[in-house]
């Protein structure tokens, strides 16, 4: 009688997960294929391809989805309107016609999801992976940014003069323009190291995820300004070069490492040196020893 009844509501329970899985895929799919497509070919509007850390942290996010399933599934059946509510909003957002809008619509169905099936402890579960969906959701947010970077531009100008200054390059620094001889490099918002930063906040926090050390608020906190330091450093250092690389008349050079793929094996190799950075703050901030007594 009781495995009976069970069949049923197991069936039940695995068609509306696959019919809501099925409408999101049929949504979005294209949508994040369009993100996608943009983001590897280098063929999206510049403020978009700020978020091209989506293109491991949205599978990154699906993945702690996974890791979750079978916490998710023994949470109770918990309905909130308020999920109601946000899912009515992402598809007034989603049949919108501004671009900022439907993007956005994404995080906030998902929550909704989350809070109509299975209330604020759903989620709580998922709080992470929503989070890691919404920062690497394109919006316009670097476009108001980038008014408020000149400060940055002229401190990585300065100081890129200075190192070229003791390399003996004849150089002029004017605001957020360096001049060798007559070719100019100029750092740009965009050459300011904005979506470096971005992007290495975004791979910190997947790493603190991965390390298990978002409990520790300094380990937290250490990590994340050190990474902001770091990222700063590796601009100075690759504006340092493209300005002795141009300056200098290495244009293939310069074209390789600004247009191609030498900046992002540049970027790749700075991430991959946060790895070492989260192991030494560890050390420096071990787990407290239980009590044995």
């Amino acid at each position: 009688m009781h495995v009976g009844r069970k069949i049923p509501i197991s069936i039940e329970r695995y068609l509306m997960d696959g019919a809501i899985v099925a409408l999101l895929l049929l949504l979005y799919a294209p949508l994040i294929i369009h993100w996608y497509d943009g983001w590897l070919n280098k063929s999206i509007s510049l403020e978009h391809e700020y978020f091209s850390h989506g293109i491991i942290g949205f599978p990154f996010a699906a993945y702690i989805c996974w890791l979750n399933r079978d916490r998710w599934q023994a949470l109770p059946q918990r309905s909130s309107p308020i999920g109601l509510g946000l899912m009515a909003l992402g598809a007034v957002f989603y049949l919108s016609s501004l671009s900022n809008l439907v993007n956005l619509s994404l995080p906030i169905v998902l929550a909704g999801l989350c809070l109509w099936l299975k209330g604020l402890s759903g989620l709580k579960l998922q709080a992470f992976s929503l989070l890691l969906v919404f920062l690497a959701t394109p919006t316009s947010m670097p476009y108001l940014i980038e008014p408020y970077t000149f400060p940055l531009q002229r401190f990585i100008a300065g100081m890129a003069g200075f190192i070229l200054h003791q390399l003996r390059l004849d150089v002029t620094v004017r605001d957020i323009a360096l001049y060798v001889g007559d070719r100019i490099v100029e750092v740009a918002p965009h050459c300011a190291g904005l979506k470096m930063l971005f992007t290495s906040l975004y791979v910190g926090l997947m790493l603190l995820f991965w390390r298990e050390d978002l409990h520790s608020r300094a380990r937290v906190t250490l990590f994340l300004v050190s990474t902001a330091l770091m990222s700063v450093l590796a601009n100075i250092i690759r504006n340092t070069l493209l300005t002795f690389m141009h300056g200098t008349g290495r244009d293939s050079l310069f074209a390789w490492f600004h247009d191609s793929w030498g900046g992002d094996l540049y970027s790749a190799c700075m991430l991959l040196l946060l790895i070492p950075i989260l192991i030494g703050i560890e050390r420096l901030f071990p787990d407290p020893v239980p009590d044995q007594s």
